[in-house]
């Protein structure tokens, strides 16, 4: 379906503005509002019901990875269909290429709905349930008529599953306890959650055990926004030792599963907790195996294959004289592959293999490299600690700049400041910058961006500032191209350095704002206004696929904190594993510089 463009609009909102950019823009959201996220999920039905069905492991694994391939893109599959690139994409040929341009022109899939068909309503969910593989779950299907894993669990409580043909009492309670298990991992929790719990737990299990190498793998290692659950790994001389300290933590609350090398509890916050003690010598593979992600592993897997050797989380074999060679460190079962190592959070079955192959693997940006932070909040505003216990927590971190950027005027709930507050702050933060050493203070304000573009201060003060952070707080109801130009009218104003959360989501409480991503990019990298990486764990925002196409793009980002008492500084780390997700180097950071060329990089550079 294609929009009707209306033309007044068009020429009230495209004075002064790029008219080719946003046309193409329009034509381009026009065709079907499906996203990205939407298409991989169909896609990856389409892989479990051909699963199911008994088609060909590399049918099947086709459309796995052009499911992985779209959930990652950093830019919407429209776009690309638009500018003809669809086959661009890693995993995406010509027969997928056809599906896609008929998902986004019609908005069905004729070849998906005829494979739906042919299976009972809610089938693929079973195949979530670790042990359930294609076959018992059209089995499931067929002679219980079970089509959610509701039914099924019910099933398992009467009885129903043992009655079936080479299923028993034992399969049933092995499903019913993953099914259980799943119910815990349901609600994804908050990286800035889960990552602190394991680092209190592993730092208790190594003062009451011999456990050596304890880490985190899966997707908490892989620094992912959300996650189902803790995984750790370790090694020990003696396992037994470790898996029994581990039961008694304080932090357990109950054990699912204990055995000799491995336990599963769940903690004191409802988060399950895996722990995997392994040999010595093969913890490298174990580790990169448990690390995932599912589709990495996988396109390691052929590639090791092309070489003929078969990978497992054991090693890796010869296929030829079955010699099985072990690895105690990541670094290298990966250059036994012919690879650089692959950072962990870049393991998501994209680029990275080809990239390690070439040796063009990016040096990614670290906690350490970052030198300041450019979006504090204090008890001017809404914030907890004052100026200088701000200031002087950032001074412990080693930071060499702050900047005091608290919420102007228009946020009423945050205690904005007036024009008037904003200036008597101004005073005190120079004042107060001349007495600190060691640590440089900027002053600054998070400026509202209102409902028609505009900002909620007067140029002549934002002139007297040394950064300005703009933000929208309100209104983000507003359709598509009302939020893009709205946008567009802060990013391109000579007075605003940075963009702050750009598209103001808070995960798993509010979406994402409705905006054309690909037009903020271009105009953010023509005027060299940043965007930021929010480092708050419930923001984390920009979204690493949207930091990797701003980078892509040559757009400025900064990691900043957002931070509204002292103990939110330490949130950084958090905005650097996004960075990471996006490929970023310290190079694509604004606050890695140091003071003279972080200050010359803002617009702000230019009135002085």
């Amino acid at each position: 379906m294609i929009y009707v463009v209306n033309y007044k609009f068009m020429v009230l909102m495209l004075i002064g503005r790029d008219f080719t950019r946003y046309y193409e823009s329009t034509i381009i959201y026009g065709v079907n509002s499906m996203r990205n996220d939407k298409v991989a999920k169909i896609f990856q039905d389409i892989a479990d019901l051909l699963e199911i069905k008994g088609e060909t492991t590399f049918k099947v694994r086709a459309y796995q990875r052009a499911a992985r391939s779209i959930e990652h893109l950093p830019v919407e599959l429209t776009q690309l269909m638009a500018e003809k690139k669809l086959r661009t994409v890693p995993g995406i040929g010509d027969a997928i290429s056809k599906k896609i341009t008929e998902l986004l022109t019609t908005g069905h899939l004729e070849y998906y709905e005829k494979l739906q068909a042919e299976f009972p309503p809610g089938i693929t969910d079973m195949l979530n349930i670790p042990g359930i593989g294609p076959k018992t779950a059209l089995l499931l299907s067929q002679e219980l008529g079970i089509s959610s894993v509701e039914q099924l669990e019910q099933a398992i409580l009467e009885g129903k599953v043992a009655s079936l043909y080479r299923l028993g009492d034992k399969t049933g309670e092995n499903i019913l306890h993953h099914i259980r298990a799943m119910h815990s991992k349901e609600k994804r929790i908050l990286l800035g959650l889960a990552l602190p719990l394991a680092e209190e737990m592993m730092n208790s299990l190594r003062q009451s055990s011999g456990v050596h190498n304890l880490t985190t793998a899966g997707s908490l290692r892989r620094f992912r926004e959300t996650v189902g659950d803790i995984d750790l790994m370790g090694t020990a001389e003696n396992p037994e030792e470790v898996i029994n300290a581990f039961v008694c933590l304080p932090h357990v609350k109950e054990t699912l599963v204990k055995g000799g090398t491995k336990a599963s509890v769940i903690s004191c916050h409802d988060i399950q907790v895996d722990l995997r003690v392994v040999e010595h010598d093969a913890f490298g593979s174990l580790l990169q195996y448990f690390t995932g992600s599912k589709q990495h592993n996988i396109t390691l897997r052929e590639r090791g294959h092309r070489q003929g050797l078969k990978l497992s989380e054991y090693g890796i074999t010869d296929i030829k004289t079955d010699h099985l060679e072990k690895f105690s460190t990541e670094e290298d079962f990966y250059y036994r592959l012919g690879l650089q190592f692959i950072p962990p959070e870049l393991r998501e079955g994209q680029q990275e293999v080809a990239r390690a192959e070439k040796g063009t693997m990016p040096i990614l940006v670290t906690p350490s490299d970052i030198k300041g932070d450019l979006h504090v909040h204090t008890d001017w505003s809404d914030g907890h600690d004052s100026i200088e216990t701000m200031a002087l927590a950032a001074q412990a971190l080693g930071y060499q700049y702050l900047a005091i950027t608290d919420h102007s005027a228009g946020r009423g709930a945050a205690r904005g400041l007036s024009e008037e507050r904003l200036r008597k702050q101004i005073t005190e933060i120079r004042e107060l910058d001349k007495r600190l050493m060691g640590i440089h203070l900027l002053c600054g304000i998070e400026v509202d961006i209102k409902a028609n573009g505009r900002l909620d201060l007067s140029e002549e003060l934002l002139q007297q500032l040394d950064i300005v952070v703009a933000g929208v707080h309100s209104a983000m109801g507003q359709e598509e191209h009302k939020m893009t130009q709205r946008i567009l009218a802060a990013v391109e104003h000579p007075l605003v350095d940075i963009i702050a959360h750009p598209s103001c989501r808070l995960i798993g409480e509010r979406e994402a704002i409705n905006a054309d991503w690909e037009a903020i990019f271009q105009s953010a990298a023509q005027t060299g206004t940043i965007l930021e990486i929010n480092a708050m764990p419930d923001r984390l925002d920009l979204k690493d696929t949207r930091v990797l196409r701003a980078r892509e793009l040559g757009v400025k980002l900064v990691i900043n904190t957002d931070s509204h008492a002292t103990e939110h500084l330490k949130f950084m780390r958090f905005g650097v594993g996004v960075a990471r997700r996006g490929w970023c180097e310290a190079k694509h950071i604004v606050n890695t510089l140091p003071l003279p060329e972080m200050q010359a990089s803002l617009k702000h550079s230019n009135i002085w």
